[in-house]
This record gives C-alpha cells, structure tokens and sequence, in this order.
C-alpha cells in the first residue's frame, strides 16, 4: 500500500468571518450549479448568501454586508473582480490560495454552506460539486485536510446515539473540542461545545436572524389585530358590541 505524501505546509491565513465564509462557498458552489451565470453579480451572490435552501445557519445579508466580505476576501486573494463585464462579476480562487484539489474545495464549500456534516452527508450534499465514488474516498480527503498544516477540517467525537463522527471546516477559526482518542462527549458537554462554536463563528449572524425574526413576528401580529378590528372579531373569543 503506498504512503500518503505529506501534505505541503502553506502561509496562516486569518480565520474568515461567516460572511465572508458564505460569500466564498456560494461563489463555488454556483460555479458549478449555474455555471452559465459564474462568475456572479452582486445580486446573485447576495440571493445565493440568503438562500433559504441548503444553507446552515440561513443568513439575511445586504448588498453592502456581502461587498465587505468581497473586499476581505479579495485581501487573502481567495476571490477577485472579473473585468469582462459592464456589471461587476466576483469569482473565487480557493483551490488555488489553499492549495487543494476540486474534491477537497467541494468538501470544504458544503461544510460552509451546511455546517458540521458525517462523511455520508457530505457524499450526498457533495454531488453536485463532485461525484464522490463511495463515502471512503470522501474520508481520505478529508482525513488530507485534516492532516494539513494548517488543518482545514476537523473530525468531531461522536456524540453519543450517533453512529458516526461529523466533520466541521477550520476557515473560521479553530474549534473548541476534546479530541482525545476514544472521548465521549456527554449531552451537557455537546451544548458546550455547540456554543462556543456558535459563538467564535456564527453567533452574530444568529443575532441578526433572532431580530429579524422577532420584528416579523411583531408585524405579523399588528396585521392579524388589525384584519380583526376590520372583521369586527374580538381575538379574545368575544364578539364586540353591535354598533347601530
């Protein structure tokens, strides 16, 4: 059995923020999705960042959020303006800066976009970015990401009542997680972890989804009040006096 070559070792690169994390796996992933609209304009990058679909955590980003992200990115060479087009049209360059093959850019751009994931799901969410043979060759790229210096992903400890571990992406900076062989994390220790994930990556964006949130549930329910007072319905459940 041939020996892995050791994976080269390549310049620290600042951890990215979830935006600009977004901005960088929507770029990829829709090069190969809608390859006739790659490289993309400001409007379909930002509806490719706040789509509702195959995304975790869903964001709700402006134009201008995204055109910050894009100024980062173009910082660490990871993305950069074509000049072909009248409209302005934004392309990344991953493979190139991290120094990986299109299978492991795949890997990394559905861990992005998705969150931890376990081999299988990622085969799966994978698939159109690349058709992986079979879940063991998903995991020896994986484990080649791992063993990058720096490491781009890392392999959870199985939680237990999982069958298997899940993998997260390192681009937004280094995971807080016991990895000693055979660990085992209890259900208090999951939430733990899970918030200081959270919150070193992604808790701003969860911030701003709970406002948004709250500020549609406050308009939802002056609509319902006033389509009641309209009706003459009293959400109480009593009928409010005849006016004659």
């Amino acid at each position: 059995m041939n020996s892995t070559p050791d994976t080269p070792s390549r310049p620290a690169m600042r951890a990215l923020t979830p935006i600009e994390a977004r901005v960088l796996s929507v770029l990829v992933e829709k090069q190969h999705t809608v390859p006739d609209t790659y490289p993309l304009s400001l409007n379909s990058l930002s509806a490719g960042c706040n789509q509702k679909t195959a995304r975790s955590p869903v964001m709700n980003v402006s134009d201008a959020e995204v055109l910050t992200a894009i100024d980062g990115l173009k910082q660490l060479s990871l993305v950069f303006e074509g000049s072909s087009s009248r409209v302005p049209r934004f392309e990344h360059n991953l493979n190139r800066v991290l120094g990986v093959p299109s299978q492991s850019a795949a890997l990394l751009t559905v861990l992005m976009l998705r969150g931890p994931q376990t081999a299988a799901e990622l085969r799966l969410n994978a698939s159109r970015l690349h058709d992986f043979a079979d879940i063991s060759s998903v995991e020896v790229f994986l484990d080649e990401l791992a063993a990058h210096e720096p490491a781009r992903v890392i392999k959870l400890p199985r939680t237990p009542g999982e069958r298997e571990s899940r993998w997260m992406h390192l681009l937004c900076g280094e995971v807080s997680v016991n990895l000693s062989a055979g660990a085992a994390l209890s259900e208090d220790a999951e939430r733990s972890v899970s918030s200081e994930s959270v919150s070193a990556a992604e808790l701003e964006t969860l911030k701003a989804e709970q406002k948004r949130m709250g500020e549609e549930l406050l308009r939802l329910q002056a609509l319902v009040q006033h389509m009641a007072t309209e009706l003459g319905i009293n959400l109480d459940g009593v009928a409010p006096p005849s006016q004659s």
